[in-house]
């Protein structure tokens, strides 16, 4: 690539990134009241007299962590008749690819009802057996294309379509900001659960943001929307910023920090490489049999803005390499603001196939399902570097760009 194509490409970067910062005092001091609060603030005046369903997980939860269904149940004013709970389930028991299945709650004695991996009239025949009239979502989202509560929302609202049910979503923070989107934007051709529409890899909404936008441009009849913004928050704060109490939204995502990384290194799940699950520093630390310093190196003579890498050693204690001592990096982030996690995440890709013989890919090419297209992992195998496989995205990000700038509510 040209070096006046790189350098335009770094600048626009850098300058969607450049409004993220450290919290500053004022931010710190500033409260975010989430969708949730906000519906609660107004007496629940929204599901006044409705039967109501929620979606919602372990993050479902209020800033002094009380669940919100434990708490709208208790509500005299709140006519809550089911739970729909997505993967790991309701009250996060299962691990990836798992769910809780149908059964009472028994905190609260409602019925929980199973939505993991279920979409169309299927779905929709589990709200019209519920009873409801309203189906209301509050899940915390990491903003990254591949997590999969943004497609339960996308497959809820298109069931409630179908269903005739009404639809309200409560918003919360994007944990990684809601700067400029970032990444490749997907094919239709490659769409499964971990992106079933043609957004950016790190997409910059909140899932409010997002529901509006799958309501205007992707599902083929709108359901009937309403959402719960948050006030008190800004496109450039971090998770920290809010005041509020992180909940693992999945076992693998311990904290904000594993959200900031995520969006680049989850990647490596479409590769022989660990991604760090069975450790505690998922998504940070990556490796294999074989690997060793070399990696590290390669990756920091780079210099890509505000991350460094460590050589590093670890034994996960489930997932690949299970109990072996394997070699590989672990990721620091050093300045949130200046750091490209999908960028980062491409460039480890490359280094890592250049200083360990034994990369490969997953058989399936799940690389291709996490990268929306073919194109990344074609271009790595026929030898690009970051700022060519980079470059080949920015078209198609543009356009996503475009269209998402009419959904944003948050300034």
């Amino acid at each position: 690539m040209r070096p006046s194509r790189r350098a335009a490409i770094a600048t626009a970067t850098a300058a969607a990134l450049s409004a993220a910062s450290t919290p500053s005092a004022a931010q710190r001091h500033r409260q975010v009241r989430t969708g949730f609060e906000r519906l609660a603030q107004d007496g629940y005046s929204l599901l006044d007299g409705e039967k109501v369903g929620i979606v919602t997980n372990p993050t479902g939860i209020t800033r002094d962590a009380r669940h919100i269904v434990d708490v709208m149940h208790g509500d005299a004013r709140v006519d809550l008749r089911a739970v729909f709970g997505p993967e790991h389930g309701f009250r996060g028991t299962a691990q990836a690819g798992g769910s809780e299945g149908r059964y009472d709650d028994p905190a609260t004695g409602l019925p929980v009802y199973d939505t993991y991996l279920k979409s169309g009239r299927p779905l929709a025949d589990i709200f019209t057996a519920s009873g409801v009239d309203t189906v209301v979502f509050d899940i915390q989202d990491v903003g990254a294309r591949f997590y999969t509560y943004i497609w339960t929302l996308y497959d809820c609202m298109e069931a409630a379509q179908l269903a005739g049910k009404r639809f309200v979503v409560l918003d919360r923070p994007n944990p990684v900001t809601g700067r400029a989107a970032l990444g490749p934007v997907l094919h239709k051709e490659f769409a499964t659960f971990v992106g079933r529409q043609p957004i950016a890899q790190a997409h910059g909404m909140t899932v409010a943001e997002l529901a509006r936008l799958f309501n205007g441009e992707f599902l083929t009849e709108p359901v009937p929307l309403e959402t719960v913004p948050m006030s008190g928050w800004n496109r450039s704060d971090f998770y920290d910023a809010s005041g509020l109490p992180w909940v693992p939204p999945s076992p693998n995502m311990p904290t904000p920090e594993t959200a900031l990384v995520y969006s680049g290194t989850c990647l490596f799940e479409g590769t022989n490489l660990s991604e760090g699950r069975g450790t505690t520093r998922p998504f940070e630390l990556l490796g294999a049999e074989g690997v060793d310093r070399r990696w590290a190196a390669a990756a920091n003579e780079l210099a890509l803005p505000g991350v460094r890498f460590r050589e590093a050693y670890f034994a996960p204690t489930f997932s690949k390499f299970q109990g072996k001592t394997i070699g590989g990096v672990q990721v620091h982030v050093h300045d949130r603001a200046a750091f490209d996690p999908v960028r980062t995440g491409i460039a480890l890709l490359v280094t890592a196939k250049t200083v360990w013989s034994g990369f490969a890919w997953r058989p399936d090419h799940w690389i291709d399902k996490l990268t929306g297209s073919a194109r990344v992992r074609t271009m790595i195998d026929a030898g690009a570097g970051t700022d060519e496989v980079v470059a080949g995205w920015q078209e198609d990000l543009a356009a996503f760009r475009r269209m998402r700038r009419k959904y944003l509510h948050h300034r």
